[in-house]
């Protein structure tokens, strides 16, 4: 046990530290783009003067360093200063976004997982036959479609010829489960295409590489059935693999959202950090890409706890 915890502190101790690079990472990157947030807050025919002061207010004329530590500060405080543009904090805007994608995220996993964890079971349990042929090359063209192609090609069909879905996501405070499919199936069906696809594949992989192990092989000669040795046998020692494949599926949502919070006017933190873009909007720029890198961070430190939890050797120890 007590080896397991080391482990586990180790993987936490560097999930701390890459956090810590990404932030100089991103402060970087930020301070580098084009544009002067506080010309663009108050519009071309602001004056050098009125320029000047905003710019002292805003505390862009302290020298880099200063200002990375004071965001640092905020940020692991809870606080990581007022957004530019309008001048609210950015932790309430924060807060007003982020249980929108978090709710897309989940509503995406709650389809996703089930249905390519089925296709690749069904894959290696079928290995070589017509049927994982064909679910080998129908996730290999759904990983080669981008997100943007589907939902504007889901937009076409289903929102503008069929009109059996809208073709943007309003923010309703208890939306019946009708308003709810109705705003949520293009969203959730363009971030599932690829997600099912890719996580299917990596399941198919993972148990297929336990039906080739010895145990698997003497069971097959003794008579077992193929479905009997795939869910009995092999899946409980892929574990590990597949939600490490799982994890690592989900974390493609982080960027997926993006294209498909702006393509369908979606009012998560994807679409916040889209427009803090256009805005110059550096305070809030910054804290999205910092919780979009914590969350993927996160996402592979629970797989990588999670093959640890599934290893028998760590266990035995």
């Amino acid at each position: 046990m007590q080896v397991i915890l080391r482990l586990i502190l180790k993987r936490l101790a560097a999930a701390a530290l890459t956090l810590l690079l990404v932030s100089v990472i991103v402060f970087t990157i930020t301070s580098l783009l084009p544009g002067d947030a506080a010309q663009t807050a108050l519009g071309q025919n602001a004056t050098p003067a009125a320029v000047a002061a905003l710019r002292l207010k805003l505390g862009l004329d302290e020298p880099a360093i200063l200002r990375y530590l004071h965001w640092l500060s905020g940020l692991l405080s809870g606080h990581p200063g007022y957004s530019y543009s309008d001048g609210l904090p950015v932790s309430a805007l924060i807060a007003k976004r982020l249980p929108e994608s978090l709710l897309l995220a989940a509503a995406t996993a709650v389809v996703s997982v089930p249905i390519a964890l089925t296709f690749g079971i069904l894959a290696a349990m079928y290995r070589g036959s017509m049927l994982d042929r064909t679910l080998s090359t129908t996730a290999l063209a759904m990983v080669a479609v981008p997100e943007f192609l589907v939902a504007t090609v889901g937009v076409l069909i289903f929102a503008v010829k069929l009109r059996w879905v809208s073709a943007l996501t309003f923010e309703l405070d208890h939306p019946s489960l009708r308003e709810f499919l109705r705003g949520y199936t293009l969203p959730v069906l363009s971030l599932c295409f690829a997600v099912v696809a890719q996580m299917a594949r990596m399941t198919r992989a993972a148990i297929v590489d336990q039906l080739r192990q010895p145990y698997a092989e003497m069971a097959a000669l003794k008579g077992v059935s193929t479905s009997r040795i795939v869910l009995t046998h092999a899946l409980p020692n892929a574990v590990g693999p597949i939600v490490n494949a799982i994890a690592l599926s989900l974390s493609f949502l982080l960027g997926g959202t993006i294209i498909v919070e702006t393509i369908f006017d979606y009012p998560g933190i994807a679409r916040l950090m889209v427009d803090a873009v256009s805005y110059r909007d550096m305070p809030v720029l910054q804290t999205c890409a910092m919780i979009f890198s914590a969350a993927y961070l996160g996402l592979v430190l629970i797989a990588d706890v999670c093959a640890i939890l599934s290893n028998p050797k760590l266990r035995r120890q």
